[in-house]
């Protein structure tokens, strides 16, 4: 009877380690009847945890900082930048929904004339004290002289205010797309402040003017939390909501030899063949231990929604770095992955005729794919079909 060993992965401790079982017990019984499954339960005794009950968390808002005794309207600033750069015009299309038909005299300019020229201008030339933004101002200023909300506002608001609007937008809209270029480095709020006035004057406001209040109050869509007052006072809920997971791998990473340890102890209890089935982490342990060395009896490593073959390419894979090929020793290899879970990844092309892949599709987004392997026939079937 072949016996297989599921290894869990992050964050996983109980009871969701039994909710877990629950599911894939059933699964495999369907494909591999007379297959027998064993849970190596490595988070109980090897998982991260917060041993001095949580003493490196900053504490809450309150502590006598002069920023955490301000204003609330104040503290409130970094949640309305946070609403701008998930949607940099997103001031404007407050601003322009309460606008009606526009009305203009024959043969007057349009409100949004000037504007847009002066962001032109601003694309073609730049502005040298919104530098500290970063290269993406021009393309930004060109993209904003397009933008179909310009002319409501336009029509909403004076030049003074227009300028300071669409100044802030301007600066989330270079912000956005450095934080989509995954720049390392970003401008604090005193440096994006002064990029703002610079930018403002440039399209119309007055040297050291007062219209720099943000409107974002009045936007209708929810304000982003994540990095807010929100999570700056929920800070604490939020670390022990997900240190099990970030903190497993880090751990596993710095310190992981007692999971293989725990690994090898289980398996030479257990009569052959056997197989090691690894979900995320797990699947880098089960591969890490057999790599390390012989494990007797294992016939078989089964890896799902793994992360050791991006490892193994970066050259994170504690026991082996790229470009070395898998010992001999290490048993055939089948790794399913998800084609929208963004954290499986393919080892056939690193191991060629080692390592098998088999691409699934639970029709789950991302991070739900990660988590739906164990509801898909499909992964049992090819799981029980490799059985030895």
């Amino acid at each position: 009877m072949t016996t297989v060993v599921f290894i869990h992965g992050t964050g996983v401790r109980e009871p969701h380690l039994t909710a877990l079982l629950a599911r894939v017990a059933p699964g495999l019984a369907a494909t591999a009847p007379d297959a027998s499954l064993v849970a190596y339960d490595w988070g109980r005794p090897y998982g991260a945890v917060l041993a001095a009950d949580g003493a490196s968390i900053p504490a809450a808002s309150g502590a006598g900082t002069a920023r955490d005794t301000a204003d609330p309207g104040d503290r409130d600033e970094a949640e309305q930048w946070a609403r701008l750069y998930d949607d940099p015009t997103a001031e404007l299309a407050t601003v322009s929904a309460g606008t009606g038909p526009r009305v203009t005299a024959p043969g007057a300019a349009f409100p949004d004339e000037r504007p847009r020229s002066l962001l032109r201008a601003l694309a073609a030339h730049g502005e040298p004290r919104a530098a500290v933004l970063g290269p993406r101002l021009q393309e930004a200023a060109a993209e904003l002289a397009r933008s179909p909300l310009l002319g409501p506002a336009a029509d909403a608001l004076d030049q003074e205010s227009l300028a300071w609007v669409l100044a802030r937008s301007l600066t989330a809209l270079v912000v956005a797309g450095e934080l989509a270029a995954d720049s390392p480095v970003q401008c604090d709020g005193d440096a994006r402040d002064a990029a703002v006035a610079g930018l403002a004057e440039r399209l119309g406001a007055e040297p050291a003017g007062t219209g720099r209040g943000p409107l974002l109050r009045l936007a209708g869509k929810p304000l982003v939390h994540l990095g807010s007052r929100y999570a700056v006072r929920r800070r604490r809920a939020l670390t022990d909501a997900a240190h099990p997971a970030a903190g497993d791998i880090l751990k596993y990473l710095a310190r992981g030899e007692d999971m293989r340890r725990g690994l090898r102890e289980l398996v030479v209890t257990l009569e052959p063949p056997v197989v090691l089935l690894g979900h995320s982490l797990g699947g880098i342990i089960a591969l890490d231990t057999l790599i390390s060395g012989p494990l007797p009896g294992v016939e078989l490593l089964t890896t799902v929604g793994s992360q050791g073959p991006f490892l193994y390419e970066t050259g994170a894979l504690p026991s082996l770095a790229h470009p070395d090929p898998l010992p001999a020793h290490v048993p055939p290899w089948l790794n399913l992955y998800d084609r929208r879970d963004l954290l499986g990844y393919a080892a056939e092309p690193l191991f060629p005729g080692r390592a098998h892949d088999i691409a699934t599709d639970s029709r789950q987004p991302f991070p739900v794919a990660h988590s739906a392997y164990w509801t898909d026939p499909a992964v049992y079937r090819a799981i029980g079909e490799r059985l030895p």
